[in-house]
């Protein structure tokens, strides 16, 4: 009997209702164990909790990622089980690198796995890696991320040489929002260089370094552990029928806790979700995605559900996963003239869109912001999203674009009286998004 039938043959439990857990919270799946307080979970606690490791060929995992319909929980949202099929039909032995440098500023789910719960990012890592017949696991952290590397390193060590594992390798990369991107991290992997590729080739049919190279983020390879253990049905069940799965998900912005990471189980609105981190009332605005996401008006993004489809019907996905609260009484056009800007000073500066493109963008939101633009700056504006997508090395300028454009929509009342000049006394609010510390601008 297959891996794949025996996890069948589980029931499949309905869910009672949305779970909404911090780590270590009753009802949790990736966050389950112990909480923050007593540090990584080590070896022997995740299999005293869960067992052991159950055995699978390739064809196993194959099949169990495929029926789960997992999607990569990195920003892209696209199915892992492609990503997978591709490296094996490339010619050539796949690399297998697990991106935790998680460079969208305000996200923290990816920190918080491999900071409390490593050895489930390395489990699953592994059975990635065997699915493709990897010889090699490059797990790639942030330089100044010291809790995820030196729980990671711990991991490994306690970890040993299992039978069945691939050779381990760590590797610190540098800050930088676009140095978190999937084909930056597997050039810098490859030749030290943290640096976009424009190859129209998938990383996962030839890589840097000419091999296939599967690159997939921290939460993604949990989530492999995870179904691999529960039954892709289960696992399935534990999500919506467009968004499968649990999910993380990072608060950010005007709520109690900035950085505070979540566990959806189940199904649950955008405002459930804040109400469980502490927000009462529905906000001015919600940005859901990160830092390159939509604005979405408060109400409407209280009573949406968090799920693919809902979302879509907004413009708006989920993203890294981020949901970022504006607070009444803050100006939306002032955030997202700060967010621009920075946005701007983070690409790569090795094509014309980011380089010419994106300044442009955040003088226009600058003057906006500040109510020194007209309607020609507006239109200046327009013109300049309007050329940006699906120009550049990589998405950076799109994302980029999404967030002006949907500040526009979303704020376009106070579009009018900027433009009038008649800006709100806003400009002086504390930043809401680009503060120092956990969850905040700085990168952990």
């Amino acid at each position: 009997m297959s891996l794949l039938q025996s996890l069948e043959e589980r029931p499949v439990v309905p869910l009672n209702g949305p779970v909404l857990a911090r780590l270590g919270g009753p009802g949790a799946v990736l966050l389950a164990g112990p909480a923050a307080g007593e540090g990584p979970e080590p070896f022997h606690g995740m299999l005293d909790r869960l067992g052991p490791t159950p055995p699978a060929m390739s064809s196993d995992i194959m099949s169990a990622i495929w029926a789960s319909e997992l999607r990569g929980r990195g920003g892209g949202s696209f199915p892992l089980w492609r990503k997978l099929q591709a490296a094996l039909d490339a010619p050539g032995t796949p690399v297998v690198v697990i991106n935790c440098s998680e460079s969208e500023p305000a996200s923290r789910k990816d920190w918080t796995l491999c900071s409390y719960r490593p050895h489930v990012v390395l489990e699953g890592a592994a059975a990635v890696a065997r699915a493709v017949g990897a010889e090699e696991v490059v797990i790639h952290l942030h330089g100044r991320s010291i809790e995820p590397t030196t729980a990671i390193r711990c991991a490994l060590h306690q970890r040993g040489s299992l039978a069945g594992d691939p050779d381990w390798r760590l590797s610190s990369g540098p800050g930088g929002y676009v140095a978190g991107e999937a084909s930056a991290v597997a050039r810098f992997v490859h030749s030290g260089v943290a640096l976009p590729l424009s190859n129209s080739v998938p990383l996962a049919r030839r890589g840097p370094s000419g091999r296939p190279t599967v690159v997939t983020n921290a939460e993604t390879a949990a989530h492999v552990a995870a179904l691999l253990r529960m039954g892709p049905d289960r696992w399935r069940a534990a999500g919506t029928e467009s968004s499968p799965g649990p999910q993380l998900l990072t608060m950010a912005g005007a709520v109690p806790e900035p950085g505070l990471v979540v566990e959806l189980v189940g199904q649950a609105t955008i405002g459930e979700v804040l109400e469980a981190a502490g927000v009462p009332a529905p906000p001015a605005a919600v940005l859901v995605g990160g830092y390159a996401g939509t604005w979405l008006q408060g109400q409407a993004a209280w009573n949406a559900p968090m799920d693919a489809t809902a979302l879509r019907r907004l413009g708006a996905a989920r993203g890294c996963g981020l949901i970022g609260v504006l607070p009444h009484g803050a100006c939306g056009l002032v955030e997202t003239g700060r967010l621009t800007r920075y946005m701007a000073g983070e690409s790569a500066g090795q094509c014309g869109p980011c380089v010419h493109g994106l300044p442009v963008l955040a003088t226009c939101m600058d003057g906006l912001a500040g109510g020194t633009a007209g309607r020609r700056s507006l239109k200046r504006l327009h013109r300049t999203a309007d050329a940006l997508p699906g120009s550049g090395a990589c998405s950076h300028p799109d994302g980029v674009v999404r967030l002006v454009l949907s500040a526009l929509k979303v704020f376009e009342h106070d579009v009018v009286r900027h433009c009038a000049g008649k800006p709100c006394r806003a400009a002086d609010h504390p930043p809401v998004f680009l503060t120092s510390g956990p969850g905040g601008g700085e990168l952990p």
